[in-house]
């Protein structure tokens, strides 16, 4: 059975980015051996709840909303973009399941501050000038980025055969974003960045047993004609895999202990 893969609706009110974006995760997601399960803009509590229940795995996806600062108890920039409650209230029960769960999670851009912020970490609302950090938005490559050797997600490229051997771990990535995580969060540790301008770029979990991921570029987009961007998926699907199996195993067990049915 292919892992269940939980993705809100990127904005509950842009449709257009929606229709353009959407398709992108979904089709990178069942390549890589997944069953997207969208999360609608408008879905309850309860709705959310109960399709994250059957999900072994929770994909956070770019949108062209901001967080809102007062969750990280920051004074709003000028230039910090409209909130969107639907989709914030669909992270948070999202992520809240997939932590108490251990269930892998894979953010990009909007995802990954979502998911900093949820952890008590804090962003960067606006970055400094210079290097073309929404450059991704019309071409392929942006800036570069440099990754922490000894963390997972260069584990996960060199693996994949998507880096370069050696101690200088740089690669260039389609960034398109105007913010970007300041404090790590709560379980989170910086572990790729901009080497122009120090802007943070990934950040993954310190915990070895869980699987969480979070990048600020857009591996869905360059997902058909780059190694890097289909390694991550990849990563993130097998991840699923290995949970749904974990929770098979444990329900198998339970199940074999003499009183239980």
């Amino acid at each position: 059975m292919k892992p269940r893969i939980a993705i809100p609706v990127p904005n509950s009110t842009r449709l257009e980015y929606v229709a353009r974006a959407l398709p992108q995760y979904e089709g990178a997601v069942r390549d890589a051996g997944g069953e997207p399960v969208i999360i609608p803009a408008n879905a309850s509590n309860a709705e959310i709840a109960q399709a994250a229940k059957h999900c072994d795995g929770v994909l956070l996806p770019g949108s062209p909303a901001d967080v809102d600062p007062e969750k990280y108890r920051a004074k709003r920039h000028p230039k910090t973009a409209p909130d969107d409650a639907f989709r914030d209230n669909a992270d948070e029960l999202l992520l809240q399941d997939a932590y108490n769960m251990r269930k892998p999670i894979f953010g990009i851009c909007y995802g990954l501050q979502s998911l900093n912020v949820w952890r008590t970490g804090t962003l960067d609302q606006e970055l400094p000038a210079g290097v073309k950090h929404e450059a991704g938005r019309s071409v392929a490559e942006a800036h570069r980025v440099k990754i922490e050797p000894g963390s997972k997600l260069a584990a996960i490229l060199r693996d994949a055969g998507a880096l370069a051997e050696g101690n200088e771990l740089v690669m260039p990535v389609n960034s398109s974003h105007h913010q970007a995580p300041d404090v790590p969060g709560d379980g989170l540790r910086l572990v790729a960045w901009c080497p122009e301008d120090g802007v943070k770029e990934a950040v993954e979990s310190t915990a070895l047993d869980h699987f969480v991921l979070g990048v600020q570029w857009h591996p869905e987009r360059t997902y058909e004609n780059d190694a890097a961007s289909r390694a991550l998926f990849s990563a993130f699907v097998r991840a699923a895999v290995q949970w749904h199996r974990r929770l098979s195993r444990k329900q198998q067990d339970f199940e074999s202990v003499p009183g239980k049915s």
